[in-house]
C-alpha cells in the first residue's frame, strides 16, 4: 500500500525537516481535495489527477494507483464509473498506515494523527 523506499528516498533528498514540510504540505492539499472529491464530476478528472501526482510522490503506491484508474476512466468520458468510495477507502487506509511510521523520517511531531 505504502512504497516504504519511495517514502526513505524522498527524506534522503530533502532531509528530515524538508520532509515534514512536504508531509505537512501533502496533507493540507490531500485533505481538501479528498473532502470534495466526486462532488464535482466536472473536475473529477482534475482531481484524480492532483492526487494521483501527490500520492505517487510521497509513496501512498495503492491510492496513486486507484486515482491514475480513476484519472483514465473519467477522462474517457466514465466519470460515473468511478468507484469513489473505494479511493476515499484507500487514502484512509494509507494514511493511517502512513501516520503510525512518519515520525521515522522526519524530526517533529505529526499532527492529525488520531485522524485516520
Amino acid at each position: 500500500m505504502i512504497d516504504w523506499e519511495r517514502v526513505a528516498e524522498l527524506q534522503s533528498e530533502i532531509g528530515a525537516e524538508g520532509f515534514a514540510e512536504v508531509f505537512e504540505l501533502f496533507m493540507d492539499e490531500v485533505e481538501s481535495v479528498v473532502s470534495c472529491l466526486g462532488q464535482r464530476r466536472e473536475k473529477l478528472e482534475d482531481d484524480l489527477h492532483f492526487l494521483k501526482g501527490s500520492a505517487w510522490n510521497l509513496g501512498f503506491r495503492r491510492f496513486g494507483a486507484l486515482c491514475h484508474d480513476g484519472e483514465r476512466q473519467s477522462a474517457a468520458g466514465q466519470p460515473d464509473d468511478v468507484d469513489v468510495a473505494a479511493v476515499l477507502e484507500c487514502y484512509s487506509q494509507s494514511k493511517a498506515l502512513f501516520i503510525a511510521r512518519v515520525a521515522e523520517f522526519c524530526d517533529v511531531a505529526v499532527s492529525g494523527s488520531d485522524a485516520a
